[in-house]
């Protein structure tokens, strides 16, 4: 069941770039336990506007507002609530594996019950604890950054193309994972329609023309 009372909500949002809507008018709620696909071709908007709800970007018209037990917070604190995957997010290519989930969880608390040696198994990378992420391959890579998202204390989870660079077996890992630890938060995945990414989304909409429409539920 979800948790009325914690929500992002999205208030007539509208992002541009110079005189270029991105896209316009979106109304989107987003409540804790509910699972949210936004669908979209190769630069259509659907990452900007995951960086929006996330308020990574500022946004040119409308409101973001998040709401935990029912108390609006203040927009500095809306990173706490979430935790996010994406291809532009960084890793430190000095560190070793190891040291970039110890630097994480330094900042994001893990899920409950989580420990560093649960993370690096969980991960299936645990033989790769102390090699240097800049040998890592784009697959391994990506791996990192869906451990670190998705093991972090957070209301919502954001996914902007999860399976980018996976193969099938590192596919199935990553479902694996949403089903272990996605049940109780609010997920809202990118894709580029690829099922597997998005197919346990209850509610599944696509941006196109610069304006986001709801699919199917």
């Amino acid at each position: 069941m979800n948790d009325s009372n914690s929500y992002i909500s999205l208030v007539n949002v509208g992002k541009r770039y110079n005189y270029n809507w991105i896209f316009k008018n979106v109304e989107l709620t987003v409540h804790a336990g509910e699972k949210i696909a936004l669908l979209g071709a190769n630069g259509s908007g659907k990452s900007t506007l995951l960086q929006c709800l996330a308020s990574y970007q500022t946004i040119s018209e409308g409101e973001v507002n998040y709401y935990i037990n029912g108390i609006k917070t203040a927009s500095e604190s809306h990173y706490k609530q979430i935790s996010i995957s994406a291809p532009y997010q960084e890793l430190i290519d000095d560190f070793t594996f190891e040291e970039m989930l110890l630097f994480h969880f330094s900042i994001k608390s893990p899920l409950k019950g989580i420990s560093l040696e649960q993370a690096l198994e969980l991960s299936g990378l645990k033989k790769m604890r102390s090699k240097r992420l800049l040998y890592f391959s784009s697959g391994m890579r990506q791996r990192v950054k869906l451990i670190m998202a998705i093991l972090s204390e957070s209301n919502f989870l954001f996914l902007d193309e999860p399976c980018a660079n996976l193969d099938a077996q590192s596919m199935n890992w990553y479902r694996n994972l949403i089903n272990e630890f996605g049940k109780n938060r609010g997920i809202v995945v990118c894709s580029n329609h690829q099922k597997i990414e998005y197919d346990f989304c209850e509610k599944v909409y696509e941006i196109n023309e610069n304006t986001l429409k709801r699919l199917y539920a």
